[in-house]
């Protein structure tokens, strides 16, 4: 279910109208949104295979969609946009993504000071019990976030 914040930041709309660069080569989709929380998909591609023989999706694009989901949970926590950069993302894999399969990345703002950002998620592929990959991280905002 996509629940839309009452105030001024759209996912849905930065993603159909705006959105290119590294993570629209990529393919990454909206997914659905809250608050402070956002998933982005990513769907399987043979151009981003890591290992032929295994058909498995490198990691570099998995990182790529949970940088960007934790940098929308960001956004959605603010209620708008605000230019600022990671400042430290650490994942942790916890095995392959499964050939064939679109891997939904799931990142949350859960706290924001003046000028860093706290973010956490989890990246699967159709079982969020069955993960992925999980990531910690921050953000800055060199301009503050308020």
């Amino acid at each position: 279910m996509t629940e839309t914040p009452a105030r001024g930041f759209d996912p849905q709309l930065l993603f159909t109208t705006r959105f290119g660069g590294h993570g629209g080569r990529l393919g990454i989709v909206h997914h659905a949104h809250g608050d402070d929380w956002a998933e982005l998909a990513l769907p399987y591609n043979p151009d981003m295979i890591g290992d032929p023989a295994s058909g498995v999706l490198a990691s570099g694009p998995i990182l790529t969609l949970m940088d960007m989901a934790t940098a929308v949970g960001v956004w959605l926590k603010l209620g708008a946009f605000r230019a600022h950069a990671t400042l430290d993302l650490r994942i942790d894999y916890l095995r392959p993504a499964r050939p064939g399969q679109t891997v939904i990345g799931r990142g949350e703002c859960y706290r924001i000071t003046r000028s860093i950002a706290f973010v956490r998620g989890q990246a699967h592929d159709g079982d969020p019990a069955d993960p992925v990959a999980n990531v910690a991280g921050t953000f800055m905002a060199t301009e503050g976030y308020w």
